[in-house]
């Protein structure tokens, strides 16, 4: 038996025999629901799912402290394109070019191997049984919880894609240099609303941005020759030190939220009412009549945030989801089952 198995087991006697449950009881507030999913639909064929999860997210923050909000991204990423199926972990074929290498995904979208540790893992205890993209689905919410955020429910049963599509990202996947109003209209092509637009952009109080997709704000705004006006001149010169105009930058990160960059907390929304927002998509926020009175609600209601996004990342995890006898349960998410 290898020590990581034996680590496994040892992490579920602990938790069998603790007072202090894993899975959280949620509060009731209203919340979009799929009825060919199902809050227990493991409980027989694979009870030990949520500790599995838990227990491989865990691991994966231990020993990466930016990886709850690459989890996130990554099941964003997933469920905007075509829907909730894991198509975004699958690789490269001879049939296909996949959603890792669009333009949005490539050398950025991070976890997979978080993901397919896990998967590793229930095919040795639940062979068969727990798609990819129920298992992207929980870490997500996992990771959050995990760092102190607001939790969810998560409904179960997905099923996974068995193609992907490259084109099909680079088209829907929201861009952060795109006006807010393609924005907007890629997320209510999902069925989201806009309020969903604001919560779900909150994402950003926790990880990092490459500086190319904010590069065109320090140097060259709309092609002015000069930075954007809005930003505050503070963190202007700040990026601009972080990111020098010239290519060898582009792949440098800078944290979304500067202020508190490893909590998840309404922090964000200040930083947008203050100037200080990072990317024009998050910025552009609070110049919109339909958008601000809810950036400037959930800046001073940490609580209302933190429930509103929690409903919206139950809407978006029900996008598109391929249940029943659709897809397939795949072997390892990053390959279809031959």
């Amino acid at each position: 038996m290898s020590c990581r198995i034996v680590i496994y087991f040892t992490f579920f006697f602990c938790l069998f025999f603790t007072s202090v449950p894993l899975v959280h009881m949620y509060p009731s507030y209203p919340y979009s629901r799929n009825y060919q999913l199902d809050l227990n639909f493991y409980d027989r064929s694979c009870p030990n799912l949520h500790k599995i999860v838990g227990y491989g997210v865990w691991l994966a923050l231990r020993n990466d402290n930016r990886m709850a909000a690459s989890l996130l991204r990554l099941h964003f990423h997933d469920c905007i394109v075509n829907g909730c199926d894991a198509s975004v972990l699958l690789d490269d074929t001879p049939y296909f070019t996949g959603e890792k290498n669009a333009l949005p995904n490539h050398n950025s979208l991070r976890g997979f191997e978080v993901i397919d540790d896990i998967k590793e893992h229930l095919e040795r205890i639940c062979p068969s049984t727990v798609s990819c993209a129920d298992i992207l689905a929980l870490a997500a919410r996992e990771a959050i919880d995990q760092i102190g955020g607001p939790s969810w429910p998560v409904q179960l049963g997905r099923r996974d894609a068995t193609t992907t599509s490259k084109e099909a990202a680079e088209q829907q996947i929201p861009s952060p240099i795109e006006p807010l109003e393609n924005i907007t209209a890629k997320f209510f092509s999902k069925g989201l609303d806009m309020k969903d637009v604001v919560a779900l952009s909150g994402a950003h109080t926790i990880g990092f941005a490459r500086c190319f997709t904010f590069k065109r704000r320090l140097f060259d705004f709309q092609g002015s020759g000069r930075p954007d006006p809005v930003l505050e001149f503070s963190l202007l010169s700040k990026l601009q030190n972080m990111c020098p105009n010239e290519d060898a930058s582009n792949s440098n990160l800078a944290p979304l939220d500067a202020t508190s960059t490893m909590t998840f907390d309404n922090e964000y929304y200040r930083n947008i009412v203050y100037n200080t927002g990072l990317l024009e998509s998050d910025q552009a926020l609070i110049k919109d009549r339909r958008t601000a009175p809810t950036v400037y609600y959930y800046s001073n209601n940490q609580f209302s945030f933190y429930n509103d996004f929690a409903e919206s990342m139950v809407k978006l995890s029900n996008v598109g989801v391929l249940t029943g006898t659709e897809g397939q349960i795949r072997y390892t998410c990053g390959s279809v089952n031959y």
